[in-house]
């Protein structure tokens, strides 16, 4: 498959099997691909957004002890995909992980996924806030950043793969989607 062409792949394969861990700066399109990684094995799909905030319209966020105990209790069944930009929280699902996607993909192509899913419910001001955000992925020196993320990938002794396209995304995402989703990936890194 072309598109895969640009996939640094650390391991011999992936499977969506048993416990997978999706990061990457929002609007990569973790959220995307773990929706139809999880239909395709047929486990449970946490978003870290539903752990991270209480009411993500209202801009509740959940307190870090009430945080950690989710994920820690999501994380602890035997098949998952959690996704999502927290590094505190992903450090806590990293142990119980078998393989780890990181979505490292440019700006223009995080920016574009944001701004095709919109507002979903907030106001301008507030969306323009998360754009912001977003784009200081790079830049910023949080837990959330380019930077943490690296190093939680670097550290991971698990299978890994790292997506830096839109294109390896929706590669990977609909293989998932087409019934390819149990077994090995099997990808065309030429």
């Amino acid at each position: 498959m072309a598109a895969l062409a640009a996939i640094t792949l650390e391991a011999s394969y992936l499977t969506c099997s048993p416990r997978t861990l999706i990061i990457g700066n929002s609007g990569s399109g973790k959220t995307w691909l773990a929706t139809r990684m999880a239909a395709a094995a047929a486990c449970p799909h946490t978003p870290l957004d539903n752990i991270y905030w209480i009411d993500q319209l209202a801009l509740q966020k959940r307190g870090a002890i009430a945080a950690s105990l989710l994920i820690t209790e999501a994380a602890a069944g035997d098949r998952w995909v959690i996704e999502g930009v927290y590094g505190w929280l992903i450090d806590a699902a990293i142990p119980r992980a078998t393989q780890l996607i990181w979505l490292d993909l440019p700006w223009s192509e995080s920016e574009a996924g944001l701004l095709a899913r919109g507002p979903m419910g907030v106001s301008d001001t507030e969306f323009d806030g998360l754009i912001a955000w977003a784009r200081g992925y790079w830049t910023r020196q949080t837990s959330s950043s380019h930077a943490a993320h690296a190093k939680i990938f670097a550290a991971f002794n698990g299978a890994k793969l790292r997506l830096a396209s839109r294109a390896d995304v929706a590669a990977v995402g609909t293989r998932r989607s087409e019934g390819q989703g149990t077994g090995p990936l099997d990808l065309d890194t030429k």
